[in-house]
């Protein structure tokens, strides 16, 4: 592992300086190549406008004619925190423009992921006109055409990189299909759906649908916009970031959805507080929960209910699931880590186990992938059509386009991946039960020939050592204040320490006391056992603990040299 430091402009950093800018903030945003605080000035006029957007002004008018003709909507949901976001938008939006809409999210331990010509079968029973599709849909071929044979339209609302074949849906939106001329790639489910409610009110509005002053308003749907972006771990562009801020905005000042509110309470986090690390480790992993371990429309109701009390008990029970989910997680991280020492030697990328939850795989191989620094895909077990497949999901490094390397696999060794899909960095996939040791050994090839040696060297980028007088609350609230995600990581922060103790805290962390400087500070090393040496270069993030009421500053080493 090596520790550098994020290089800057020192112009950029200046510029800050001299906008007012807090000195931290400034090299941090220099970092991160904004060069004025102009670019900071987050606001709802400040959005890339849905103009440029491929097929969203078919979109507006395929929904605004089948509100006014009563038409039953179906949204098609999926089961992680931006299908349940994306979801929740349409369902709070289309119902406040007068659309009669319901949802359905397919069962992820049956079904499976997307439209799939078995999730319409049971769409039919709910006798819609139009399917919508909510971080989904892109590749759902066969759904869609099988929907077309029973003479119900789809709407296809997605962000995932489309195959070669497109779907014959009478309307696709996705800023990353052929011929989509809109800047932002990076837009979330969440925040496609968002922008067809935008483009919709704006086609209803020019159809006089509003009477006047009675005009629904969409910002307030940011909270859920920023929760399923900052979740779906999507790079945070400008446009992303705008969102989110937009999103933190109302939740902070109390005015977000019941289930938001809900699942800060049941974390114990308070509202006024919430940071962009809140909406990514703490909301995002409870509402996961359900569709991991059990459905999705739990989550989907706590995010669209109204009802103070139903929000609470369903963040109750989101929050219990995330406790179930966190032991799986555990047990099956421990039997990954045994079978790597028994296949000592090795650098494997694929783990199975018989036993294993496939709702937990992805988290597991996130878990890997950390430790190890390379990409990981988890298998399990799962049925399909009364026969045994293994799905796996997978998560990658810079310096490995996970999709891309599945598609590849795919054309090398036709027939050996029955579908897959997904980002650069996450991505999912199915295979027979009997081909896990074959596909192993292809995507191990793969990996070998397209991971660059420069990426396989773990890298931690930081912003550079830290001033004792910005040791402090203000430093540390202005830091958390900040919008940060994929691509526009959370600060953090380099410096040589004296370890002067260490000890074991709850079984799990390391405790420490570092001497910088002739001044004694309080660490911590989260999830990490190993001691650290008498001096060390350490990485780490500033960060409040409270306890007892008392507030001070902590500092989080995630690594050391």
């Amino acid at each position: 592992m090596k520790i550098v430091e994020r290089p800057y402009a020192e112009t950029s950093r200046r510029a800050l300086l001299d906008a007012g800018m807090h000195p931290v903030l400034a090299r941090v945003y220099a970092g991160r190549n904004i060069r004025s605080a102009a670019e900071l000035a987050y606001g709802l006029d400040g959005l890339i406008a849905p103009a440029s957007m491929k097929g969203l002004a078919s979109a507006a008018a395929l929904l605004a004619d089948a509100i006014a003709q009563g038409k039953r909507l179906l949204i098609i949901a999926d089961y992680d925190a931006d299908g349940a976001t994306a979801c929740a938008v349409g369902i709070r939006a289309l119902r406040a423009f007068g659309g009669n809409v319901e949802y359905l999210v397919p069962d992820r331990f049956k079904l499976g992921y997307g439209l799939s010509p078995e999730l319409v079968e049971l769409a039919v029973q709910r006798n819609p006109d139009l399917l919508i599709t909510v971080d989904n849909g892109i590749g759902s071929v066969e759904g869609v055409a099988r929907a077309k044979s029973l003479g119900i339209a789809t709407l296809i609302t997605d962000h995932h990189l489309p195959g070669p074949q497109l779907p014959a849906a009478e309307c696709i939106v996705n800023p990353n299909q052929p011929g989509c001329e809109f800047p932002s790639k990076a837009l979330a489910g969440v925040g496609v759906m968002f922008y067809v409610m935008l483009a919709l009110r704006a086609e209803l509005r020019r159809r006089g649908r509003f009477p006047e002053g009675k005009e629904p308003n969409l910002a307030a749907l940011t909270d859920l916009v920023a929760l399923g972006t900052i979740a779906d771990v999507v790079p945070l562009d400008a446009n992303n970031r705008n969102l989110v801020s937009q999103g933190l905005k109302r939740i902070r000042a109390g005015r977000c959805a019941p289930g938001i509110a809900a699942l800060m309470r049941a974390a114990g986090r308070a509202l006024a507080e919430v940071s962009s690390f809140d909406l990514g480790f703490v909301v995002g992993p409870r509402l996961n929960a359900a569709g991991r371990l059990a459905d999705m429309s739990l989550g989907i109701e706590c995010l669209i209910t109204e009802d103070e009390a139903r929000a609470a008990n369903c963040a109750q029970e989101l929050d219990r699931l995330n406790r179930e989910r966190r032991d799986i997680e555990a047990s099956m991280l421990t039997q990954a880590l045994a079978a790597l020492e028994q296949a000592s030697g090795t650098d494997g990328n694929t783990f199975f186990h018989p036993e294993w939850h496939q709702g937990v795989v992805g988290i597991v191989a996130s878990r890997l992938k950390d430790r190890l620094h390379r990409p990981v895909i988890c298998f399990a077990r799962a049925e399909e059509a009364g026969a045994m497949v293994l799905r796996g999901s997978g998560r990658s490094i810079a310096g490995l386009h996970l999709r891309d390397a599945l598609d590849v696999v795919s054309k090398r060794a036709p027939g050996l991946i029955r579908r897959f899909g997904g980002h650069a960095m996450a991505a999912g996939l199915t295979i027979a039960a009997g081909d896990y040791e074959r596909f192993a050994g292809e995507f191990e090839r793969t990996v070998e020939e397209f991971l660059p040696p420069a990426a396989r060297l773990r890298v931690v980028e930081t912003d550079g050592a830290l001033d004792a007088m910005h040791f402090s609350l203000e430093v540390a609230r202005l830091l958390d204040a900040g919008i940060w995600g994929q691509g526009f990581p959370q600060p953090v922060f380099c410096d040589t320490f004296l370890v002067e103790n260490q000890r074991v805290v709850g079984e799990r962390h390391l405790k420490l006391w570092l001497m910088k400087n002739g001044r004694r500070i309080e660490a911590m090393r989260f999830g990490a056992l190993d001691p650290l040496p008498q001096r060390v270069r350490a990485a780490y993030r500033l960060s409040v603990n409270e306890f007892n009421g008392l507030k001070n500053i902590q500092l989080n080493v995630e690594h050391f040299e």
